[in-house]
Formats: structure tokens, C-alpha cells, sequence
């Protein structure tokens, strides 16, 4: 099967590989549709921490929001499966620590991240190989475009449901990438009063085009009664602005990440009485998220600028955004191409 990897930082290729096989518990998934995010930009650029604290290494295949059929089953998998399209969980727990027993399976020390960490390489491939434990069957009002929105789509309902919200609270969401929209989306069909605030002028103005949220500049940003603030930016000063905009008792969710360590007093948090919540993955969330897309509460597909093939990736890690692709934040790889 054809497979991108990649070798060293700035060194990407399609190779031809070996067909994974499944073993017992497994399945083999035929890929549709794979989104790019940032934390693979920087396994591609050589920034992602795992490459510096020993958790990973090259070479390595990228690839952890995806959708696919599943293909073939291994010993103890239901031949149900076969023929089933279906999304998964990019956290596999090893199901037998203190965390995993206590209900954090996500949170797993010892777990493995499809195509980041461990065992399973990512879905940047025409094939997939994952335990069946981790799938979620989509129905077929869930198609290839929303199913490859899942797991991103997931982290952001987390980041919804840690605000808190009630019909009419007032939410600032911070950052108008593929997350924090989807946090937008998912908070206002929730009944929140929701406003997006972001640098990017181009940004913003596709987040005015989504409907439904109030749009700000980020030096520019009202002085509101916020109850939450959803940090999903990658901007290490804009925790602390979080903190700062947030009403006294409300609360803060943090899922952006920064390149570098964000600022922030906790006397601030602590003298406005905050609460805060961090999201670490969409796991908890994934099944929330397939019957919210389903249903239509929640349509990522606007935010999906292009679709590409497997020899284009390189380039699109390189930061070279695909020719004609729309106004949105997220491009998704169609490996059959």
C-alpha cells in the first residue's frame, strides 16, 4: 500500500509498504478521508515535543482524524464489522493502570496515539491498522468529509461541555482554527451567546460566514460579562487574557497549545474565584460527536477548504496551502487518489 512517511524534519514521502494485517482484537480499515492538523505540522517540522522526550521517533506515519471501511477482521472481531464505514479513537489505552481503571483511559500513561505514538501508525495510508475496541460506527448521514471531522470535532464538544453552558450564557471563544469553530458551533447549539475572537482578519471573516457567533479582533474584544472562556488558541499570552475577560465565578477551558509556555498568574484565577478545565483529547466525546453531526445539529463540512491526495501532503505540511482551496482552516487527504 502506498503510505506517507516521513524520515527526518522537512523530509516527507509516499513509499509503498507492506499491508498491515490484523491481529487478534484488530481491524484493518480501507482509509476515505484523513484531516491534517497542527500536531502534525510540527512532527513534520521537528517541533513536536514527543520527538524530544523520547516518546517518538522517526520514521513516522501521521494521520489521527480519519474515516474508512473496515476491510478485515482479526481473531475475536465480529465479521459485522466487515463493510462497516466507521471513524476511531486516536488514544489506545493499555486498559490495566490506575488511570484506566478509574475512568481517564484517555489520559493513559502508557497508552498508544494512533499515528503519533506507540504501535499503531496513522491513516496518512491507503490503509489502517487499529484495535476494534477503538471504532465508532458512522451512520449515513455522517459522510466522508463530517467523518474525518470527528475526532477534531470531539475535542471541541469537550471543550463545550467544560464551559458549562446553559441557554444564554455568554461564551468568548478564543482562536478561530478548526477547533475553536467547532467549540463555536458546538456551544451555540448548546444556547450559548456565543462570540469568536481571533487575529487573522481572513479568519474571522470565514468564522462571520459560518453564522450564528459575533466576531471580534482579538486587541479588540469587548469588555463583556463572559460566564466561559474557551482558550483554543496557539497563542502562549492568550491564557492569561482568558483569565482576564472571564467573569468572576465563570470559567475557563483550555485545549490550544502554544509553542512555547504560556504566561499566566494563578493569583488572577484565584482572586476571580475561576474554575478551570483542561482537555487533553476528544475521546470522552466521540460518540456525542457522530450523533450530533448526524442529527445536524452541528455541520463541519464548511470548514474544510480542499481535498488532496497523498502526494500533495509534504507540501501541505510545508505550509503551502492547496491551489483553489476555499476559506476554511482544515484540509482533508483522500488517499485512493
Amino acid at each position: 500500500m502506498r503510505a506517507l512517511v516521513i524520515t527526518a524534519p522537512g523530509v516527507a514521502a509516499v513509499e509503498d509498504l507492506a499491508p498491515p494485517v490484523a491481529g487478534p482484537g484488530e481491524v484493518v480499515v480501507d482509509v476515505e478521508r484523513v484531516g491534517v492538523c497542527g500536531t502534525d505540522v510540527e512532527f513534520y517540522t521537528g517541533e513536536m515535543p514527543y520527538l524530544h522526550n523520547g516518546i517518538s521517533s522517526y520514521p513516522v506515519r501521521l494521520g489521527h482524524e480519519w474515516c474508512g471501511t473496515v476491510s478485515a477482521v482479526g481473531v475475536g472481531v465480529a465479521s459485522s464489522w466487515i463493510g462497516t464505514r466507521t471513524t476511531g479513537d486516536t488514544q489506545i489505552s493499555c486498559g490495566h493502570c490506575y488511570l484506566c481503571l478509574h475512568g481517564r483511559r484517555h489520559a493513559c500513561e502508557n497508552r498508544s496515539e494512533v499515528g503519533l505514538r506507540g504501535r499503531y501508525p496513522g491513516a496518512l495510508a491507503e490503509q489502517l491498522l487499529v484495535p476494534a475496541s477503538s471504532l465508532h460506527a458512522l451512520p449515513d448521514q455522517v459522510d466522508a468529509t463530517a467523518g474525518a471531522m470527528v475526532e477534531p470535532g470531539a475535542n471541541a464538544l469537550r471543550a463545550a461541555w467544560g464551559a458549562a453552558i446553559a441557554p444564554g450564557t455568554p461564551v468568548l471563544v478564543l482562536g478561530a482554527g478548526t477547533i475553536g469553530l467547532l467549540a463555536a458551533q458546538f456551544a451555540a447549539a448548546q444556547g450559548a451567546e456565543v462570540a469568536v475572537a481571533d487575529h487573522s482578519e481572513r479568519s474571522l471573516r470565514f468564522a462571520e460566514s459560518l453564522g450564528g457567533f459575533a466576531v471580534y479582533d482579538i486587541q479588540q474584544v469587548p469588555a463583556a460579562e463572559y460566564d466561559a472562556v474557551i482558550d483554543a488558541s496557539n497563542d502562549a499570552l492568550l491564557p492569561a487574557l482568558a483569565v482576564d475577560l472571564v467573569q468572576p465565578g465563570g470559567r475557563v477551558v483550555f485545549i490550544g497549545l502554544s509553542g512555547s509556555p504560556s504566561m499566566l498568574d494563578t493569583r488572577a484565577m484565584v482572586f476571580k474565584d475561576i474554575t478551570a478545565v483542561a482537555i487533553l483529547s476528544g475521546s470522552p466525546g466521540l460518540a456525542s460527536t457522530v450523533e450530533q453531526y448526524a442529527s445536524g445539529r452541528v455541520d463541519p463540512r464548511p470548514l474544510v477548504a480542499a481535498n488532496i491526495g497523498l502526494d500533495d501532503v509534504p507540501a501541505l505540511l510545508a505550509g503551502n496551502r492547496p491551489a483553489g482551496a476555499g476559506p476554511g482552516p482544515k484540509v482533508h487527504i483522500d488517499p485512493r487518489v
